[in-house]
Formats: structure tokens, sequence, C-alpha cells
């Protein structure tokens, strides 16, 4: 499929440009568009291949995976093709970038497990829907079937110098830490996938500039245009200091619940709330709430309104005003949790260790001395509480903390 300049709109540009940390190579003065990515989205006379790679190491994606996707959707919306690659083969080896340790080698199974669901969690952001805007691949359809011989021909391409001067390689390694032999496969594994796709530009993390251009010279090597890389932020975490992580905590999962995603969302450190608008809305910044308070509502009812719809989202709202706020009225989108194969009698800490709102009992018994739980609005701090049937609790809502709720149902 031709289309001439496909990107050539003003707001289209600022969508694409939107955030974004680097563009590499960059040479904003140059007419050439090999070396200046607004040129080459201008004179190239069909529509850009966009290179995105995911790799399913776990089964859940969160806001932080979220924004080079929403990048790649800009792409889509300039009228570009969005390559979307399920890293099923690259996964089992695992990303070594920011890793202090060997990452744990996954099975096949674990992977296809993982992969999934991935593209039920990105299907809110991306276009899947318009003829000729999405490409989905698994780079196993090439990775698999390389030969002894090709695979001596990627590694000829680069050096152990330049590998060790990748981040986390050389920590490991001036510390007398085991870097295993596989582990630099992967860089030039990912750097393929832009062989194999053709892709032109390629979005990443910033920590993955190395790899990005690993795919650049790879592209070099095999007579094919070297692509542009796009960088993205890190997006820090709800706790306003580290990366966004599941194993943290300070992750918003793409499928959560809508009363949860949101109780995360407004609660927001204040420091982060430009950076959350810039990178997961379309709003203008200069266009926020002054209060601080407002931004927070606003950010959280925005963003769970583009997982969950309009009407979740409102409801997700008034759901945390009745429940933070104890305005008596009944909390509509509570997420459940079945009593039913709780043995009664039970003691509080264990009937709240068992929903998902704490990791175990022993959490649930800190976390309950800790004043931090609420039945139906009311502080309970006595872990070894106990309740006799089903029938004493069915109806009402725990909460843990500001964010976390659960309805006990039958």
């Amino acid at each position: 499929m031709t289309q001439a300049n496909p990107s050539s709109s003003p707001v289209e540009f600022e969508s694409i440009y939107r955030g974004i940390s680097e563009v590499f190579p960059h040479q904003p003065d140059s007419s050439d568009p090999e070396q200046n990515l607004t040129q080459r989205l201008l004179k190239c006379d069909r529509p850009l291949r966009v290179k995105l790679g995911i790799d399913p190491t776990g089964a859940e994606i969160h806001l932080g995976h979220s924004i080079p996707v929403r990048k790649l959707r800009a792409f889509q919306d300039a009228g570009h093709t969005a390559v979307l690659i399920i890293g099923d083969f690259t996964a089992r080896i695992g990303d070594p970038t920011g890793k202090s340790e060997v990452r744990r080698q996954l099975t096949e199974a674990d992977v296809k497990a993982n992969a999934e669901t991935y593209l039920d969690q990105v299907r809110p952001i991306l276009d899947f829907d318009t003829p000729g805007r999405l490409e989905v691949r698994y780079n196993s359809e090439w990775l698999s079937s390389l030969d002894l011989g090709k695979i001596l021909e990627l590694l000829s391409t680069m050096t152990v110098g330049q590998m060790l001067a990748k981040e986390g390689f050389s920590e490991r390694y001036g510390k007398g830490e085991p870097v295993f032999l596989h582990e630099f496969l992967y860089p030039l594994m990912q750097g393929y996938d832009s062989v194999a796709v053709q892709s032109d530009v390629e979005l990443g993390g910033t920590d993955q500039k190395f790899n990005i251009a690993v795919g650049r010279d790879l592209q070099r090597h095999f007579g094919l245009l070297p692509q542009f890389g796009l960088l993205v932020p890190l997006l820090l975490g709800t706790d306003g200091i580290q990366k966004m992580s599941k194993s943290l905590g300070n992750y918003v999962g793409l499928q959560e619940d809508p009363l949860s995603m949101y109780s995360k969302l407004e609660k927001v450190p204040d420091a982060l709330i430009k950076d959350y608008f810039e990178l997961l809305t379309p709003f203008a910044l200069d266009t926020l709430p002054e209060n601080p308070r407002d931004r927070q509502k606003l950010l959280a009812l925005e963003v769970t309104r583009q997982f969950h719809g309009e009407t979740a989202a409102q409801q997700a709202q008034q759901a945390a005003i009745s429940l933070v706020q104890g305005t008596g009225e009944p909390a509509a989108g509570v997420p459940e949790f079945s009593l039913a194969e709780i043995n009664f009698p039970a003691k509080l800490f264990y009937l709240v260790g068992s929903t998902p709102l704490c990791a175990s009992s022993s959490e649930a018994r800190r976390q309950i001395q800790g004043g931090a739980v609420k039945l139906d609005g009311e502080k309970v701090t006595d872990p070894n509480q106990e309740f006799g049937s089903p029938a004493d609790l069915i109806g009402k809502v725990v909460q843990v903390g500001k964010k976390k709720f659960a309805r006990l149902t039958a």
C-alpha cells in the first residue's frame, strides 16, 4: 500500500514527538532522511514500518509498558504501520538490560502462557481494525530457524569489548560476577528482529538504546536502510521513587479493575502528575487544573476511562469517594471476593490474607496491626477477631490502605 507523505500534519508530528527522551540519529538541520526523522516522515512515499518488541516475561503489562505502545498508536494515527513483535523466542533468554544478575531462563510453556493475554491488554491502545495499520509478529517465526552459520554471522558483527560496554554486563564483569554467553545473544537476536521486519523506526525505553543501536548495525550489515531509534522515558511508579515495577508493588496494571486503577492513580505524587499526563494522556499540559487534587482526579478518571470506558471510570470515581470519604452511599464497581472457599469460624488476619488485597496471612496481620485495614469503613486492629459464619461478612467491603478494596460475597 502506497501513501505519499502519510504524516504531514503538525498535530500528528506533535503526537509522535510528545514526551520522547531521544531520537537517534538526530541531525535536526539536515535534509537527509537518513539523519533526520522528520525528513523521513515528510519525504517517504510509503507508510513507515514502526517496530516495538515486547517480551512476554510476565503475564501482566503495566502503565510503564504502555508508553511505547501509545507512541506506536501515534504513528498509526499518522498513517504508518505498527509492527508489534511478541518476543516469544527472545523471552526465553530474557533481556539482561539493567540486571545485576543473570535472568532465569523461561521455558517455552512459560512464555506461551504469558503471551496469551498480551494482545488483549494492548487492544484498548492500538488500532487493530484499520487495514494495513498493524502487523503482529512472533519472533520465533525467524529466530527459531536460524542455523549455526547464521548465528556465527550475527556473532561476527560485534566484539566482546562492545558487548561488555553494555550497561549491566560491564558492571557484573567488573565485580567478577558471571556473564553467560547466551546473554550476548539477546541484543543480537533482538536486533535481528529489525532485519526480519525491515523496520524504519524502533521504539523503546531509554534503557533500550544499546539494543536498538544493534538493530541499526545489523540492518546496515544486511544491506538495509538503518532504522531510527525513538526512546521514551521510563515511568516512575506510584511511589514516586523507583521505576514502575510489579515486583516493587508501585505499579498500575492494565488489567486491574476500574476501582483499583482509579484509586492508585488518584494518589500519584504531585511531582509526577505532569509526567503522567504527558506520557499517558493527550491533554495539553497548559490546560490542566491548577488545584493539585483536581489534577489527580482528572488523571485517574482519564486513564481509567481509556481502559474501562466512561461509565466504569465514573463509577470508580464515585466508589472511591464513597469508600475513602465515607459518604454512606453504596459503592458500585468494587471488585468482589467470594467467601465460598473459607472455612468458618475464621480469624480476621486469615480472611484478609485470603483476598487479593494481601500477599499472605502474615502480611494481613501486619497491615491490621498497623491500622491499615477497614471493614465497611471502620478500622479493625485485632488480627485475631473471629467471625462465626459468612453471614457476618457478606456484602461488607474490606479495605487495605487507601487503594485496595474488595466486597465480600457468598
